[in-house]
């Protein structure tokens, strides 16, 4: 699939609503497209919401041109011209009982204004009509565009009774966009917020990713902590009772701050700042990623991140192959970054992290030189397999890195003198 043009995406959304048009029906442009044009933002990717039902829709398009995987909610995906990406195309609809608390369990096709009430917030219910250039705003969002206001549409507790991931999405929505959460919408997300654990943990992990690599992660895990939902998606960081309210909350806001001062972080690197001020935050590490189904190299990252952060930020005391077996691991370089911000907020000093980017720096075949014995040359030596070869070649390894010795040679005759050495 080719990369997606922003300017051919855009003229691809407008083709798509002309044809429509053309075909007699009505279209606009839906949701987050709306929003992020009217903040002066390049849309993302962009939703088309049309009178057409499916079957029109793929009329209009062609069949080979169209996906019909979400035609039982209304929805027929459009796929357009090399680098224009695709576009949902959603029927009007109105969303009738979610007895999952997550999907609808039958939709009814309906106009646009009811359409946009059964949305989530002001702020992503509005349309545009990109033929005419104007907005058409049923539910008060250009209102609360400029008022910096995340609000639900109608009635908060219905909204978040239609779909609890709502709630999560309330967050990093005012997280995302530095705006307030409205009110009542807060109230009613601080009342349901133990319902979220009814949306699968998936979906749930995919909204923590998307906040915590957001450049405004800290507000997030703020409003998570006021809206009442950071101990129910993150019961690891509540701390326990016997820890004192200033403990707990000078630790958040050491947290808050480390998060702060992150660069364009990997979501393991943050949530290896969420953890860290924890007691026992290491142990967290295999049950979360488990409860939270995390990929096997993020749980891997957050481990490694969690275990050599105070190696790094004392790197200079460190016996180089200690620090060096640390540096040639793959997620050496996020694990400088986590340390750095770390440091900076503990106490400033980020000499040691400093030390530790500059050994990073080297060229690879000085950083990590071939080794100079492997275990086949041990036993061509007459040494059998068994613990003794991991002893031998580490130690092998240790002087070469340590530049005690620089050939293979040496490498042999210091490997028989230690097995000669062990115990028989």
């Amino acid at each position: 699939m080719s990369p997606v043009d922003s300017q051919r995406a855009r003229q691809f959304a407008v083709e798509v609503v002309r044809r429509l048009r053309e075909a007699g029906f009505a279209a606009l442009w839906a949701g987050g497209c709306v929003r992020d044009r009217l903040l002066g933002l390049e849309p993302k990717d962009y939703d088309v919401a049309t009178g057409a039902v499916p079957e029109q829709i793929r009329a209009v398009f062609g069949r080979r041109k169209t996906l019909a995987i979400g035609q039982a909610f209304g929805v027929i995906t459009v796929l357009g011209p090399p680098g224009a990406g695709q576009i949902e195309v959603a029927t009007f609809r109105s969303d009738q009982g979610y007895s999952d608390g997550r999907h609808p369990d039958r939709v009814a096709f309906c106009g646009a204004e009811e359409d946009a009430q059964r949305r989530d917030f002001t702020i992503n219910g509005m349309f545009f009509d990109p033929l005419e250039d104007r907005v058409v705003d049923y539910v008060g969002g250009q209102e609360d565009l400029l008022r910096k206001i995340v609000r639900a549409i109608g009635d908060p507790t219905a909204r978040f009774a239609e779909d609890k991931l709502r709630m999560l999405r309330a967050v990093r929505f005012a997280a995302a966009l530095q705006f307030a959460i409205d009110p009542g919408t807060l109230v009613a997300i601080q009342r349901h917020a133990a319902e979220i654990t009814l949306v699968s943990v998936e979906r749930i992990s995919a909204e923590l990713r998307r906040m915590l690599v957001d450049p405004n992660r800290a507000q997030a895990v703020e409003l998570l902590v006021t809206s009442g939902l950071l101990p129910v998606v993150l019961p690891e960081l509540v701390e326990p009772v016997a820890i004192s309210a200033t403990r707990t909350a000078f630790a958040r806001q050491e947290t808050v701050s480390i998060l702060h001062c992150l660069k364009s972080p990997s979501f393991p690197v943050a949530l290896a700042v969420l953890l860290r001020q924890t007691p026992h935050g290491l142990r967290h590490v295999e049950p979360l990623c488990r409860r939270l189904r995390l990929t096997t190299q993020e749980r891997k990252e957050t481990t490694f991140l969690l275990q050599h952060e105070s190696s790094i930020r004392a790197s200079r005391s460190l016996p180089w192959p200690q620090l060096q077996r640390i540096l040639i691991q793959d997620t050496a370089a996020n694990l400088l970054c986590y340390a750095r911000a770390v440091a900076k907020v503990l106490d400033g000093h980020t000499a040691d992290v400093d030390y530790a980017a500059e050994q990073f720096a080297q060229p690879n075949d000085q950083l990590n030189p071939p080794r100079l014995i492997n275990g086949d040359d041990l036993r061509r030596l007459g040494i059998p397999p068994g613990p003794a070869h991991k002893t031998i070649l580490d130690a092998v390894r240790d002087a070469q890195l340590d530049r005690q010795i620089r050939s293979s040679n040496e490498a042999f005759d210091l490997a028989r003198r230690l097995a000669s050495e062990l115990p028989s």
